[in-house]
């Protein structure tokens, strides 16, 4: 059984950076593609970025484009998202995704199978 365990989140002021991990077991990670969402409160689950399984393309956000960078190492089974220039807007929980295999990233929770318990973010202004 796939397993996520998210970690990084925090405090951080804005226009500050943070960086997130997304620690996976229970599968063979080079098959998954790896997406991140987050969730505010009082709002839905949004997509923010993603990978794909090959690292050969990503897809992200128009509200986190130029901001936030995905990456992923193979050896060590984590995702990571990066995040630079953050916003007060960025405040939520961050949510790391996967779903095996896949040509395309979809940005819709219900293609991800997988899911973490998620990590808090929050960016005081």
């Amino acid at each position: 059984q796939v397993q996520l365990v998210e970690s990084g989140g925090g405090l951080v002021q804005a226009g500050g950076s943070l960086r997130l991990s997304c620690t996976f077991s229970g599968g063979t990670f080079s098959r998954y593609t790896m997406a991140w969402f987050r969730q505010a409160p009082g709002k839905e689950r949004e997509f923010a970025g993603a990978i794909g399984w090959n690292s050969d393309y990503t897809r992200y956000a128009d509200s986190v484009q130029g901001r936030f960078t995905i990456s992923r190492d193979d050896a060590r089974y984590t995702a990571y998202l990066q995040m630079n220039s953050v916003k007060p807007e960025d405040t939520a929980a961050y949510y790391c995704a996967a779903v095996q295999f896949g040509s395309y990233i979809y940005t819709g929770t219900d293609a991800y199978p997988y899911w973490g318990q998620g990590t808090q973010v929050t960016v005081s202004s």
